[in-house]
């Protein structure tokens, strides 16, 4: 008896804010055949899972919305989770995407079919099938938790800063906080006044800059209200100050030397112990790192009941957290704020492609795609939020839109080839952008600010943040280009004979020179 499914012209994975924008493009588009595959209860992706003490936004809230869906009311100009976690749920209810919704439904496998030309999805409730998969999972979905020797005989409380734990109460609790990144550097002052002892490992001090951060008057809610205009006039102004601060970031990093001595000057104002403010000095340019934003973290180090130990916890014995230095100390809970895996994506393991290897096979020496959309072997394909479209210095809700133009062309694309019509990015314009991407990186101050981060992979390569501007990556992505691609179409068949697929010649008089040059060109 053949299994009952589901067959969708779109399976959209994941509902924070890049599989809820791809939604919307969806209907939009006029594309209502659709689904949304959610492994959690609810949406929100990462603004969901992360709802630690302290968790906010460290991009001001006007931008870090939809510019199809603006919020004239913004409690802060800097959002706390809550506050983004309902802007999600509004979303959700007003572009009428509910019933599109498949909560609690975690794909584990994603397989291309060859023959019938679609995707094969194994969910944990259920099979679906689809002519194209948008996968939009994220790279901030999956915590990463260090290998620590001992850590299983810990007989106290542990648990990743994405992963909360609510129930336990730390009021008096001697408890350590593995990392000091962006989750860390919020939790630390969240916490200091109730635990009764705060012990720090810092592998890497962070810098970090003061958090402007205030509430938005009702005055100013109203003018957004009554005329729409001046929010998207306040989300303008702050885009294009971060337009004008990427030159900094991507050319001349030498730039970043001033605001390396207002990052001092503001750990001056709230460390006065000399020796501590050696430890919590970086020997690495500024914005190496994601530069963090908090005028809380600096004065919660100073207080009598934290410690900073600057080494990397090594192992476990018992209640005991012994440091790389060679410390000890005795805790009751261990707290991870430790990242997630952004350039190992455990999502990649999951999808099958045309060749019969997995995504992370195809990226085992670092991820690649074009445009930060499609992979080579990977037909009707592409992922938001993919290989080199991070930002080190602005709104990824930027890029996530940009990408949603590339993905609406791209179904447009589609259906003008006619029915039974598939893409597949040529590996010739993967290497290409790729190329070229990486050769700019080069320049830019995450690759030569002397530090080591969590957007370099395994081999050191910067496969996670796009160099240049917002507005260069929207132009690269405005359009597919037919040249870089080739359109596979099915090949009519006799009644009752499996239909077989075959490769057409590019409509874009496409050869695989032609791809590389164009790409080199957009890049």
């Amino acid at each position: 008896m053949t299994e009952q499914h589901e067959h969708v012209r779109v399976a959209v994975i994941g509902s924070g804010f890049g599989g809820l924008g791809a939604a919307v493009r969806l209907r939009r588009e006029g594309i209502t055949d659709f689904v949304v595959l959610e492994r959690a209860d609810s949406v929100g992706g990462t603004w969901r899972d992360n709802d630690y003490p302290g968790c906010a936004c460290d991009v001001p809230s006007h931008l870090y919305s939809f510019s199809f869906a603006p919020n004239p009311d913004w409690p802060r100009t800097f959002s706390g989770q809550e506050h983004i976690r309902a802007y999600l749920e509004h979303v959700a209810d007003t572009f009428r995407l509910r019933s599109h919704l498949r909560l609690k439904h975690e794909v584990l496998r994603m397989r291309w079919d060859n023959d019938a030309l679609r995707w094969d999805i194994e969910t944990s409730r259920g099979r679906f099938t689809a002519d194209v998969v948008v996968s939009a999972s994220g790279p901030l979905s999956d915590p990463k938790t260090p290998d620590v020797p001992g850590l299983d005989g810990f007989p106290g409380k542990v648990f990743h800063s994405a992963r909360w734990d609510h129930d336990y109460d730390l009021t008096g609790k001697r408890v350590a906080v593995i990392g000091t990144g962006a989750s860390a550097i919020q939790i630390v002052p969240a916490i200091q006044p109730k635990v009764g002892r705060l012990t720090l490992f810092q592998r890497t001090p962070p810098w970090v800059m003061p958090r402007i951060d205030r509430r938005i008057t009702e005055a100013e809610r109203w003018l957004h209200r009554q005329l729409p205009f001046t929010g998207t006039a306040r989300r303008g102004l702050l885009w294009g100050i971060r337009e004008l601060q990427v030159q900094a970031f991507t050319k001349r990093p030498g730039e970043l030397g001033i605001v390396e001595r207002l990052a001092k000057a503001n750990m001056a104002k709230a460390i006065k112990d000399p020796a501590l403010r050696a430890k919590l000095t970086p020997s690495y340019r500024i914005g190496c790192k994601r530069i963090l934003l908090s005028s809380t973290y600096y004065p919660a180090l100073a207080q009598p009941n934290v410690d900073v130990v600057a080494s990397g916890l090594t192992e476990v014995r018992g209640s005991t957290v012994v440091a790389a230095d060679g410390s000890e100390t005795e805790v009751d809970a261990i707290i991870f704020g430790t990242g997630f895996h952004v350039t190992d994506m455990p999502i990649a393991e999951r999808v099958v492609g045309a060749e019969g290897i997995t995504l992370a096979e195809a990226w085992k020496d670092g991820m690649e795609s074009l445009r930060g959309a499609t992979a080579a072997g990977f037909p009707n394909w592409m992922t938001i939020i993919g290989p080199n479209t991070g930002l080190g210095n602005s709104s990824m809700i930027l890029m996530i839109e940009s990408q949603l133009n590339y993905m609406a062309d791209y179904l447009r694309q589609l259906t003008l080839l006619g029915e039974g019509s598939v893409l597949a990015a040529r590996p010739s314009a993967v290497r290409a952008w790729n190329r070229r991407v990486q050769e700019r990186m080069k320049r830019t101050v995450w690759n030569t600010g002397g530090c080591t981060s969590w957007y370099l992979d395994a081999g050191g390569r910067n496969t996670t943040i796009w160099p240049g501007t917002t507005s260069e990556f929207r132009s690269a992505t405005r359009r597919v280009d037919l040249a870089e691609y080739e359109v596979i179409r099915a090949r009519k068949a006799p009644a009752g004979t499996v239909r077989a697929a075959t490769s057409a010649k590019n409509p874009a008089k496409s050869a695989a020179k032609d791809a590389v040059k164009n790409a080199e060109a957009v890049a």
